[in-house]
């Protein structure tokens, strides 16, 4: 049996190897230098335009020959007149010691080496071509090699571009993420920020820790529940549940573990690295603290009352106004919320107290109204045509009522016929002081009045007399007279109640 070659043996065969390939390699350049050497620096650079993007025959003064072949996007050198001009003088200042360089190299007889040449086009970009240079014919000339590197040089571009673009947006994120964590910890709001999968704390701030008396540490990794006292725990799963279904969860007050202090948890969703997550904020609150805490949508919609073009305002059970929006006050000509707050309504809506009991006992009965219509007043005389629309809420057993006031367009006013006015016949009994006995005009302006009652609590009850006749603390047949007497029984839509 023949011994296993040892290490030596193997050292052996390779550089065997390797010097047998430096041997057909340095044959093969000699066979390739023959070929040159036979054939003049033109036919050369003809024979190795079929393989190359360009080639030039030099002369050995290093100018260039007649010939220069070009194919491709590289024919555009071949025009500009580069026979008999030196290399150098056709390429850049950069590129003309790398020129000098190839041709003392093969002068030589070294082994030729490719060298990037950049040419200057005038009024364009510089034309990069990459070189190799050997010695062609008899009479020392060279054939220069060359392939167009622009393709490549774009390529180089848009990656360094790319990296640079990823060097800014890993500088961003860098500068984000200290932005976070520095806004987190000065935070005076506790922030919570919680796993959804496993509901873990995953990230807490100083804040958060102050208020559960819990280190920061030993909060990573706790149950976002286990911070809560286990009476509200239920309720903390709630929100959690109203977030995985909806995306939103309603405020809630809670008490935390210990039962020692009272939060506020508001709760969002979001997600981060394809996985979501809650963000916990607690706002502290005194134990035993009573309040109304509201969910960000109602919130919202108390803004937009708030915010109406159009005057609305609440009362309590008596009449008196417990909230007010801008356009009521501005109607009003009030300053300031706390100038109405506590006052009678009637004060600034309705005629003479007679419209505010009629409106407020149809909210009592009904727990609605629509299109109610009666004047605003203003606290410096001014006064509008106004039409109300009112609520008792809750129905059934009120606690209060909300009232929506529109102002009337005035010339629609003025041009409905069937519409009663009260100013008009006031105007005209005023013209009579002194004319007619004052017992006579009070008895006319009484039964102008009782007219005006008689017909808005028809409207109100929807033209039913049995309503009106209890709305009006009357008698069915006392009603009946004073319809024929006033000549409203004759409308046909008047439908008797049973």
């Amino acid at each position: 049996m023949a011994p296993c070659p040892g290490p030596e043996k193997d050292n052996f065969v390779t550089l065997r190897s390797v010097s047998h390939q430096q041997a057909q390699d340095g044959q093969a350049a000699a066979t390739l230098a023959g070929l040159l050497g036979r054939l003049e620096a033109a036919e050369a650079a003809l024979l190795f335009s079929a393989s190359a993007d360009i080639a030039l025959a030099i002369n050995a003064d290093g100018t260039i020959a007649e010939s220069v072949t070009a194919t491709g996007e590289l024919e555009i050198l071949k025009s500009r007149g580069w026979a008999g001009r030196a290399w150098t003088e056709v390429s850049t200042i950069e590129s003309r010691p790398k020129i000098e360089q190839m041709i003392q190299e093969a002068n030589l007889g070294l082994p030729p080496r490719w060298r990037q040449i950049n040419h200057q086009i005038p009024g364009e970009a510089d034309v990069p071509v990459r070189y190799a240079l050997q010695k062609a014919g008899a009479k020392g000339q060279f054939v220069a090699i060359g392939r167009d590197m622009r393709n490549l040089a774009a390529i180089q571009q848009r990656l360094l571009a790319a990296e640079q673009s990823i060097e800014q947006e890993y500088a961003r994120l860098r500068h984000a993420e200290t932005r976070y964590r520095l806004l987190m910890q000065v935070a005076s709001e506790a922030i919570v920020v919680v796993d959804a999968r496993s509901g873990r704390v995953i990230e807490s701030n100083a804040a958060a820790a102050n208020l559960v008396g819990k280190p920061m540490k030993r909060l990573m990794g706790l149950q976002f529940t286990g911070l809560f006292d286990e009476a509200d725990q239920d309720r903390v799963e709630a929100v959690i549940g109203a977030l995985k279904a909806t995306g939103r969860a309603d405020d809630m007050a809670l008490t935390l573990d210990g039962g020692q202090q009272q939060a506020v948890l508001s709760a969002t969703i979001f997600r981060q690295d394809s996985a979501t997550c809650y963000l916990m904020r607690l706002q502290p609150i005194a134990v035993g603290q009573s309040g109304i805490v509201i969910s960000r949508a109602q919130a919202g919609v108390m803004n937009a009352i708030r915010d109406l073009p159009e005057p609305f305002v609440v009362t309590d059970l008596e009449r008196r106004i417990v909230s007010a929006n801008a356009a009521f006050l501005d109607g009003a000509q009030l300053g300031s919320e706390e100038q109405a707050r506590g006052e009678p309504i009637d004060r600034w809506l309705g005629r003479a107290g007679v419209d505010i009991s009629v409106l407020f006992n149809s909210l009592a009965e009904k727990g609605a109204v629509r299109q109610f219509h009666t004047t605003l007043r203003g606290q410096f005389g001014a006064v509008e045509d106004v039409e109300v629309s009112g609520v008792a809420s809750p129905p059934g057993n009120p606690s209060c009522f909300g009232f929506s006031i529109r102002r009337m367009n005035r010339r629609a006013a003025e041009a409905d016929p069937n519409k009663r006015s009260l100013l008009r016949p006031v105007d005209e009994m005023t013209k009579l002081v002194g004319k007619v006995p004052l017992k006579d005009l009070v008895r006319e302006a009484t039964d102008i009045i009782e007219r005006l009652c008689i017909e808005a609590a028809l409207q109100l009850n929807e033209n039913n007399r049995a309503s009106t006749a209890d709305m009006l603390g009357l008698s069915r047949q006392s009603l009946y007279v004073k319809l024929h007497r006033y000549g409203i029984e004759d409308k046909g839509d008047i439908a008797d109640g049973q």
